[in-house]
């Protein structure tokens, strides 16, 4: 079975993408199948899985980022569904969608999970040079999340006022939208030295986490450099 929809895929404004303002953001739904989607969220890692990143300090004096994370390796005790799933992220539809949108072939991508509870928080940031963007998938449906919860990634506007290099306060931007999280939404967004985001304080029960899947798209290695020099000699 196929997990991406490459038909909502290829029906993405990319136009619409690179000139949203305050920077390039996203927040499509259904780009994972309907079937796709419940397979991945009924077989996500368990948390036995995950290293805990709590209290580590952060450049620039900005807020902790607490959470539980897992980076994506190819000899993780997943379920079939997630490496089925991988395989078409890093298959070459999905190359040829982010190609598309942030104009350039020639990247590497990394991928995690991040499970977060309740009170953590992810401070308002841009996120290091060497990214390119973020594809951010959230896994929650009414089963085991409730809006009210929070959990969104907060698409803010400084006006131009702070340097990426700081760390300012919620209340000092403009929220420029609250991108939804629930039933198989996304979150694509293009780093930029102004492309402000951020999670609020979780309120959710004790027994509950914020979870989502990540592809981190980065500036490309020099092997795939040279691996894309090739591909476009071929």
């Amino acid at each position: 079975m196929r997990y991406l929809d490459t038909e909502k895929l290829a029906s993405l404004d990319v136009e619409g993408f690179r000139t949203r303002r305050p920077y390039p953001w996203a927040n499509p739904a259904g780009l994972l199948t309907e079937e796709g989607f419940r397979r991945l969220h009924r077989d996500l890692p368990d948390l036995a899985l995950f290293d805990e990143v709590f209290g580590k300090r952060r450049k620039y004096g900005q807020q902790s980022h607490d959470r539980y994370t897992l980076d994506w390796s190819p000899d993780l005790p997943v379920a079939t569904s997630w490496r089925d799933f991988v395989a078409e992220i890093l298959g070459s539809e999905y190359r040829r969608f982010l190609t598309a949108l942030f104009g350039t072939g020639s990247f590497d991508l990394r991928l995690h999970w991040h499970y977060t509870p309740t009170g953590c928080s992810v401070s308002p940031h841009c996120d290091a040079k060497r990214k390119l963007g973020s594809h951010i998938f959230y896994f929650h449906t009414a089963a085991d999340w409730d809006p009210c919860w929070g959990g969104e990634t907060l698409v803010l506007d400084d006006g131009g006022r702070f340097a990426s290099d700081s760390a300012p306060r919620f209340e000092d931007f403009e929220v420029v939208a609250t991108p939804k999280v629930m039933d198989n939404r996304s979150l694509l967004f293009a780093r930029r030295g102004d492309s402000w985001h951020g999670v609020r304080e979780l309120r959710c029960p004790s027994d509950r986490l914020r979870k989502v899947f990540i592809v981190t798209v980065e500036q490309a290695s020099l092997a795939e450099r040279l691996r894309t020099v090739v591909r476009g000699a071929a």
